[in-house]
């Protein structure tokens, strides 16, 4: 199997894992609040990071790599996942996966500007094209009624980007597990902090749904969907693989009608679909 179908392979294990999230995050804040979530299954992936790194004897980053390690723990770690928590607190799950049709645009954009990428004209009049059909949905289904949630999914948005690009800018030199992992690892004192300062007093009254979703978004949004989405990004490139995120939205919006019982819109299905459409044109442009 050459580089370049193993990247897209990779990647597309990773949009299916990703594809959950939403729905499992949405599940737990029925229950957690969304910090202690946040810094929970970052703390439960960060110990589980650490023995990985332990088991295998990988050695530590370099200086220079410190930096970059931390943007990804602060776009991936922490900004992501804290700030879609609190955006689900004000909009359905359904409605804040759509926004995840903006996630192949931010990724091509930092990874231009952090992974030297240069993909040509015409890529950008299609990845502009879903992400304007992703605006344009938000809109109509109310950007005014909840402009707390939306505007909390758009800066998700640009975190998660940014964090993508420069780890799989740095996965080309560490490796794809490697690279969250001691982004997990770095943040780690400070995740096992928090998390010890907001836990529940009590855990009796938690459903054993939000104890999925902890598990879920702890272990597999997390860590394992990391190993194979930054390796498909190191190996396909930032800019053609990232855009097999345009497909993250229609996995999820089945997964919140199958999971949590959401409506899903013609609307909403048809802007997904149209977006979908979008990544033909975007990956034959990307380089």
């Amino acid at each position: 199997m050459d580089r370049i179908t193993s990247g897209w392979m990779n990647g597309m294990a990773g949009v299916l894992i990703f594809s959950g999230s939403l729905p499992a995050t949405r599940i737990a804040v029925m229950d957690f609040d969304p910090v202690f979530l946040t810094v929970a299954r970052a703390t439960i992936a960060g110990l589980l990071a650490f023995c990985l790194l332990v088991v295998f004897r990988e050695k530590r980053p370099e200086r220079g790599d410190l930096l970059p390690l931390a943007i990804v723990s602060l776009g991936v770690v922490v900004g992501f996942p804290l700030l879609t928590a609190l955006a689900l607190r004000h909009v359905t799950s359904a409605h804040s996966i759509v926004f995840v049709g903006l996630l192949p645009l931010a990724t091509a954009i930092f990874g231009v500007l952090r992974g030297g990428e240069r993909p040509k004209p015409a890529f950008w009049l299609f990845s502009g094209l879903g992400s304007t059909i992703v605006v344009g949905f938000a809109l109509r289904q109310g950007f005014a009624a909840s402009p707390v949630g939306d505007l909390l999914m758009l800066a998700a948005i640009l975190a998660c980007g940014l964090g993508y690009a420069e780890g799989a800018k740095l996965s080309r030199k560490l490796g794809g597990w490697q690279v969250i992992s001691w982004a997990l690892v770095l943040s780690l004192p400070v995740m096992l902090g928090l998390a010890l300062a907001t836990m529940p007093v009590s855990f009796d009254a938690l459903r054993p749904a939000s104890w999925f979703g902890l598990g879920y978004v702890s272990v597999f949004s997390m860590l394992i969907g990391f190993i194979f989405w930054y390796r498909g990004l190191a190996q396909g490139g930032i800019v053609a693989v990232g855009q097999l995120q345009l497909l993250q939205p229609f996995f999820g919006l089945a997964l919140a009608a199958t999971l949590l019982d959401e409506t899903v819109s013609w609307p909403m299905l048809a802007a997904t679909l149209a977006i979908v459409a979008c990544v033909a044109g975007a990956k034959k442009f990307a380089s």
